[in-house]
């Protein structure tokens, strides 16, 4: 089990030691010999999945009439490369796992799929075949490059994108088109499909759908609209329908997987006594339209959250942390999926998650892994700076003067912020620490923000402390 997505620093204590974190990885899996033949004779392979484009997707293999998936487990982009040249493209550009295009369904046909890049065939490549101890929840997926094989012959090919799909959704507002503040929050649903934008029957159209299409876009809710006004509208404007019968459940992160109906092209009479659906969306905190939203939130109170990321680049990515008992600490990636992350995306103000990280992508966090030993001069000492080698865990530190008594013990790294970084909070650790004289007691050490402000505020009045000196 692992973090849901990792600190670039814990610095931790323990007596006197600096303990610093160690990211341990697993060994892969064992293969066994290749599968050989000649050719992919009696294969056949597709893209499927969404949301995706043409050229990416789960992979999925028939074999004796039966389809099926690959396991992620030991995949690689050089065997991304082989199963691109099989349906026809000229290499991938990238590879997925843990099902981003959603688990398919059959036999898992592939396990530790191991390619050199090279081979004609996947075929060629060693794996375990389908003897396989995955789940669905492990189909790999491949992103090929936008480039057509000269040439190619297609027979074992199975062209599933030729089905049309949801890929693309905006919202368009009915008056003052160009002229509206972004983000546009308000407007006709609008999707994109091969021969341009189309708009959707609100026939049937609920509030579960308008929940799907306002996290699509970002946001973490949706309101309700003046439907009057906009079906007044729309008897003066003409509309392009193309798509109707959407019915979401409300958990999807996108709408191509909702139950949908695209209309035939050959249909003449479309969304009868119907009109363009409309959806009014709820701003987050990153996107605040006006300065009178911006008011607007913070005249309302703000109790401390009990969610967060950490350690990503970017605002709305990072490792999942929650607050429990006055402590934060990180949620298991086991199960962990879009649907999930999605929930914890609206909770933080953003819309539908776009991707859910597992295997601690964002760090690992609070893993304690040292080796204390007297290296000789190591440290600081009397009178001198800080001698402390990069490679030693440990450093002894110099209380000849310190009177016993209970303090509080810190430990800062990158003080100055004179080494980028993309989350300082975790530089800091402390320590409460009790002084006899002969000897010291730490205990309840953490990094700087791992408590909850209530937490924080307990431990700076540990009782009976005679001194906040920092050491």
């Amino acid at each position: 089990m692992r973090p849901v997505s990792i600190c670039l620093w814990s610095p931790w204590c323990l007596l006197l030691c600096l303990l610093l974190c160690s990211l341990c990885s697993g060994s892969p899996s064992p293969s066994t010999g290749p599968e050989k033949k000649a050719g992919s004779q009696g294969l056949r392979f597709r893209l499927a999945g969404f949301p995706r484009k043409p050229y990416e997707g789960r992979v999925e293999i028939q074999r004796a009439g039966e389809w099926g998936t690959i396991c992620d487990d030991d995949f690689t982009l050089q065997a991304a490369h082989v199963l691109c040249r099989e349906l026809g493209f000229t290499e991938a550009t990238g590879w997925t796992h843990s099902a981003k295009y959603g688990p398919g369904t059959g036999r898992i046909w592939l396990d530790n799929l191991s390619c050199s890049g090279t081979e004609q065939s996947v075929t060629e490549c060693a794996s375990r075949g389908g003897n396989s101890d995955c789940t669905h929840d492990e189909d790999a997926g491949i992103i090929c490059k936008d480039q057509r094989l000269p040439g190619f012959s297609d027979s074992n090919v199975i062209e599933v994108e030729h089905h049309l799909q949801v890929e693309e959704v905006r919202l368009r507002p009915a008056v003052g088109w160009g002229r509206r503040p972004l983000p546009v929050t308000e407007g006709l649903v609008e999707v994109r499909l091969p021969d341009g934008w189309s708009q959707v029957c609100d026939k049937g159209w609920s509030a579960h759908n308008s929940h799907v299409v306002c996290g699509m876009l970002g946001f973490p809710g949706e309101k309700r609209v003046n439907t009057a006004f906009y079906r007044l509208l729309a008897q003066r404007q003409q509309h392009s329908f193309g798509l109707h019968g959407v019915a979401c459940v409300g958990t999807e992160a996108h709408l191509s997987l909702c139950s949908l109906e695209f209309y035939r092209a050959n249909e003449t009479t479309r969304c009868p006594g119907g009109a363009p659906a409309v959806v009014s969306c709820v701003p987050g905190p990153l996107y605040t339209a006006s300065s009178g939203q911006k008011k607007q939130q913070q005249s309302k109170p703000q109790g401390e959250a009990r969610v967060r990321l950490k350690g990503g680049a970017h605002p709305g990515e990072g490792r999942v942390e929650v607050l429990k008992a006055g402590t934060w600490g990180t949620v298991c990636d086991r199960k962990w999926d879009l649907q999930a992350a999605s929930v914890v995306c609206r909770e933080l103000g953003f819309g539908s998650a776009r991707e859910a990280l597992s295997g601690a992508r964002m760090g690992q966090d609070v893993s304690k892994r040292y080796e204390c030993a007297n290296f000789g001069e190591q440290g600081i000492t009397v009178g001198c700076w800080d001698l402390y080698r990069h490679d030693i865990d440990c450093q002894w530190i110099d209380i000849t003067d310190v009177k016993p008594g209970n303090y509080i013990l810190q430990v800062v790294i990158n003080p100055n912020f004179e080494v980028a970084e993309s989350d300082f909070t975790n530089n800091a650790m402390k320590c409460n620490c009790k002084y006899d004289g002969h000897r010291i007691w730490v205990h309840n050490c953490h990094i700087g923000d791992a408590f909850s402000e209530e937490a924080n505020r307990r431990f700076e009045r540990y009782p009976g402390q005679t001194s906040n000196q920092i050491i």
